[in-house]
């Protein structure tokens, strides 16, 4: 093995461990809110403002489930591993929308994050609030 070939074969090695090293931040970052709230002042006029401000910042969205039972997908169409079902009525966290397979006239799907991330018809899924942003 030539000089060249281990030294990029080091190089990818120390990309790898310093990318590993960054994981574990990256995953602990509340996408919801939830780990923030819980640390707020007990100081009701500093809660206050604290909590309206991260209702503004929120990096989630939520939606209703409404057919009554929905696959949720490894891919935006219907070609995709099903990861899981959602029931009628079930609360889905959204994380961003894309276009995808055209269901019933509907292009558009959303990357839900509840326990595993998978992709959900927005057909089939009411926005509560705001619609998501764009992957």
């Amino acid at each position: 093995m030539s000089l060249r070939s281990r030294f990029s074969i080091a190089v990818t090695a120390g990309a790898l461990a310093a990318s590993a090293l960054a994981v574990p931040a990256a995953a602990a970052d509340d996408w919801d809110g939830a780990a923030s709230t819980s640390h707020q002042s007990q100081n009701p006029s500093q809660s206050q403002s604290q909590g309206q401000s991260q209702n503004h910042n929120q990096r989630l969205y939520r939606g209703v489930v409404t057919a009554g039972s929905l696959a949720l997908r490894s891919a935006p169409n219907r070609g995709g591993q099903i990861i899981r079902w959602a029931e009628r009525g079930e609360v889905v966290s959204i994380f961003c929308k894309t276009n995808g397979q055209n269901v019933q006239g509907n292009r558009q799907w959303y990357l839900l994050t509840d326990g595993t991330w998978a992709w959900g018809s927005a057909r089939y899924i009411r926005v509560l609030g705001t619609s998501p942003r764009w992957c």
